[in-house]
This record gives C-alpha cells, sequence and structure tokens, in this order.
C-alpha cells in the first residue's frame, strides 16, 4: 500500500456543497465538524478523478472498483441475477486546506495557512519541513523580505498583525513551490509568490478568516419568458475563492479486480497525466466555470 499525496489548487471558485441548511447562507460548503475548516469530501473527489479519467473502461473498474450482474442458473434450472462487486484499488481521502487568499493591503493577497493545517501537512508528506516556532495571539511569521508586511506588520483584510520573519517559513514556501504547486510555466508567477506572501497565523485567527471570507454569491432564477426573477427563487451560495491550495491524502494499493495490478503500478497510472488530467472540475456549477482545479501528485 503506497501513500500518494495529491494537492488541489483552485483556479476558479469551488462549491463542494452540503445542501441547504437553516443558517444564513442557503448553500454552504463542506467543512469539518471540529475546526469548521474547508475541505472536499473524498467521494466527491474520486467521483470526479473516474469521470474525467481518460483510460478505458475495464482500466477504470480496476482501479475505482465496479458493481455489475451475473446471470446464474440455480440448482432447479431457473436463471436469477446475482449482483457482484469489487473494491477499487485507490482510497481517497477529504482534501483538506492548506493555504487560504486573503485580501492583504500589501502584495494585493497573502496565502494564509497556520500551525495546526502545517502540522497535519508534515504527518501525511514524508520529508515536509517543521515549523520552528508557535504562532501566539496576534503575531505572525512570514517569509524572508515578505511582500506582506509593512513596517513589520501585515494587514489582513481589516485586522493587523505582527510579523516575525522565520527560517522554517522560508523552508515551508519553498517546498510548496516545488512540490504542492503545479509545474507547468503558466504557475511560474504564483511558485514565486508563496515565497514571499506566504504568512502563518495562530490558529483562532485562520479559522476566522476561512470561516469568514470565503465567497458568498447571490443566485436567481429567472422566468422563461418574462425573464424576471421567479417567486422564491433568491438563495446565497458559498464557495472556496480561487487561489485555494488543498490537499488529499489517496492510498494505493494492488488491483482487486483479478488483473494482479500492484499497488506501484496504481500509483504510477494515477500520476500519469495521460491518464489523470492535470486539470478537472470538482463540485458544482459545472457550466458556469465553478470548479476548475489543478493537481499536483507529490513526488511527480
Amino acid at each position: 500500500m503506497l501513500s500518494i499525496p495529491l494537492f488541489i489548487y483552485t483556479e476558479t471558485s469551488l462549491h463542494a456543497g452540503v445542501g441547504s441548511t437553516v443558517s444564513a447562507i442557503d448553500l454552504p460548503i463542506q467543512r469539518e465538524r471540529t475546526t469548521q475548516f474547508p475541505i472536499v469530501q473524498g467521494s466527491g473527489i474520486k467521483g470526479a478523478l473516474r469521470s474525467q479519467a481518460k483510460q478505458g473502461e475495464s482500466v477504470l473498474k480496476a482501479v475505482f472498483g465496479d458493481i455489475y450482474e451475473v446471470e446464474e442458473v440455480d440448482e432447479n434450472g431457473k436463471k436469477q441475477k446475482k449482483q457482484v462487486s469489487f473494491a477499487g484499488a485507490v482510497s481517497v481521502g477529504d482534501a483538506r486546506i492548506v493555504l487560504f487568499p486573503v485580501r492583504s493591503l500589501s502584495g494585493v493577497f497573502a496565502y494564509a495557512t497556520c500551525a495546526a493545517v502545517l502540522a497535519r501537512v508534515a504527518r501525511d508528506v514524508e520529508g515536509f519541513p517543521s515549523l520552528s516556532s508557535s504562532v501566539v495571539g496576534e503575531n505572525a511569521l512570514v517569509t524572508s523580505g515578505s511582500a506582506l508586511s509593512v513596517t513589520g506588520r501585515a494587514v489582513l483584510e481589516e485586522f493587523s498583525f505582527e510579523c516575525t520573519s522565520d527560517k522554517s517559513v522560508d523552508a515551508i514556501a519553498k517546498w510548496l513551490a516545488e512540490n504542492a504547486f503545479p509545474t507547468d510555466q503558466a504557475y511560474e508567477y504564483w511558485r514565486k509568490k508563496v515565497q514571499n506572501s506566504l504568512i502563518v497565523l495562530s490558529d483562532e485567527s485562520f479559522r476566522d478568516f476561512v470561516q469568514n471570507s470565503t465567497e458568498i454569491v447571490t443566485r436567481v432564477r429567472l422566468e422563461r419568458v418574462k425573464k424576471t426573477v421567479a417567486q422564491g427563487a433568491l438563495w446565497t451560495q458559498e464557495a472556496l475563492p480561487s487561489d485555494c491550495l488543498l490537499m488529499s491524502a489517496i492510498l494505493a494499493r494492488s488491483t482487486r479486480d483479478g488483473s494482479n495490478g500492484s499497488d506501484e503500478e496504481v500509483a504510477n497510472w494515477l500520476r500519469d497525466a495521460e491518464n489523470v488530467p492535470q486539470r478537472i472540475q470538482l463540485g458544482g456549477d459545472e457550466t458556469t466555470g465553478s470548479g476548475m482545479v489543478a493537481l499536483r501528485w507529490a513526488g511527480a
């Protein structure tokens, strides 16, 4: 069994919803119960990978599993259908937030994270740099030569944070640029930006931003003939903004359909861009351009 972390970078807003609720937002996004950090559930990621992969059906069944019916003859000579299934060779975990974009007075926006998030990544990814200092109260840690700090303070939204440069934050930003961000030339700017715009906040401050700084869109449905808003067809919808970075821990096992594919072969199949595109669509509102994400397999 092999662990192959998958980093997901949002190129447009992403709505992975939970249905309607009684909150102020009609259609909120998926969140962890304890921390309220945003997530994308693993079932949605697995379905998106399968539906947008470029291989034949037999290979997809071997990798992602299958349920089918066969016809058998019982001892009385009667034909009957029997359901047969086998599990897939991949286990897809929930995608959890790693970096969250926050509006900044200097540098346009910051890639915000916190010690708890970084500790999770270090737990799941071998070789990820550890954070040497803990963030306390209103303080924040930034990279050397940060574009966010003005006279020693960073202003994110309407909040001001005292900043301290830290070499471990430099190492983390460098690792993310080299191992988590997409590799193509179009992302050269963003790989450089994370190295001067990464900020490590306290867990509480980060939680407040991911709860209160997501995108809230008001949606309507029009009467087909009148082109006016239909009665009662007005609702609000939450989405993760573009430029978020998430990570899903994916496990590759040997195939279970009798093809005898090894866990290493399954992992290599997933990493191959000829099989799984480097850009896919996740979540809802596909036809309005939402959910376009870029993928980066750690170690690829």
